[in-house]
């Protein structure tokens, strides 16, 4: 092909999930995608509608199985369990820290915090950077020269994205851009990255999206 094989990997946030105690669920299993959660993943299938896509695998959570499932049936396509695309690892999982920080505050929690670098209260960018470039690179593998989707979370999505940009990993959450339902997608000409995408399918329902409801 003039101009080498230009293959796209769309890199899926998952919707938004059903968690009213606010819960840090990190990868604890049972959190699914809420209503509001299922019309996102709607949004994604319908934003996927139409494309060239080969290949579908998502985190093994069932709010990315779930996520996915929409674009599978539109699409025709069987979803893979990749557990390189799984949430971050987090010493907090299970807490409410999120909703009340004060709980930080706590000796059992601040001696967490001694390293926002690393981080050392879960697990290491560079190694959730390594683990989401793999699967981004299987994924363009099975889909050369055609269009790849994969389902995984905001902090692995925004770590994977920072490393293909040659950006310092560690980051504040706040100026992450990787909203609930988003599609980050890389580009490729043969292997190399050559533009990274960014769309909010389901950017009209983030308003009435509940506190909590998404990692």
């Amino acid at each position: 092909m003039i101009g080498g094989s230009r293959t796209l990997v769309h890199v899926v946030r998952h919707g938004e999930v059903d968690n009213p105690g606010r819960v840090l669920y990190g990868r604890l299993p049972g959190y699914r995608l809420s209503p509001l959660g299922e019309q996102m993943a709607e949004r994604v299938a319908e934003f996927m509608d139409g494309r060239d896509v080969v290949h579908l695998s998502a985190s093994p959570l069932e709010r990315a199985q779930q996520t996915a499932a929409p674009t599978g049936r539109v699409l025709g396509l069987e979803i893979g369990s990749d557990e390189r695309l799984i949430e971050a690892g987090n010493t907090f999982e299970g807490s409410t820290v999120g909703s009340d920080p004060r709980q930080l505050v706590r000796w059992q929690n601040l001696r967490r915090l001694t390293n926002p670098m690393k981080p050392s209260w879960g697990e290491p960018y560079r190694d959730i950077a390594s683990r989401m470039l793999a699967a981004v690179e299987a994924a363009r593998r099975a889909a050369s020269g055609h269009e790849a989707v994969l389902v995984s979370h905001q902090l692995p999505i925004e770590t994977l994205r920072r490393a293909v940009e040659g950006r310092r990993l560690w980051h504040n959450p706040r100026q992450r851009q990787c909203t609930l339902a988003s599609v980050t997608t890389f580009t490729y000409v043969d292997d190399e990255p050559t533009a990274i995408d960014y769309a909010e399918p389901a950017s009209d329902l983030l308003s009435v999206a509940a506190p909590g409801a998404g990692t």
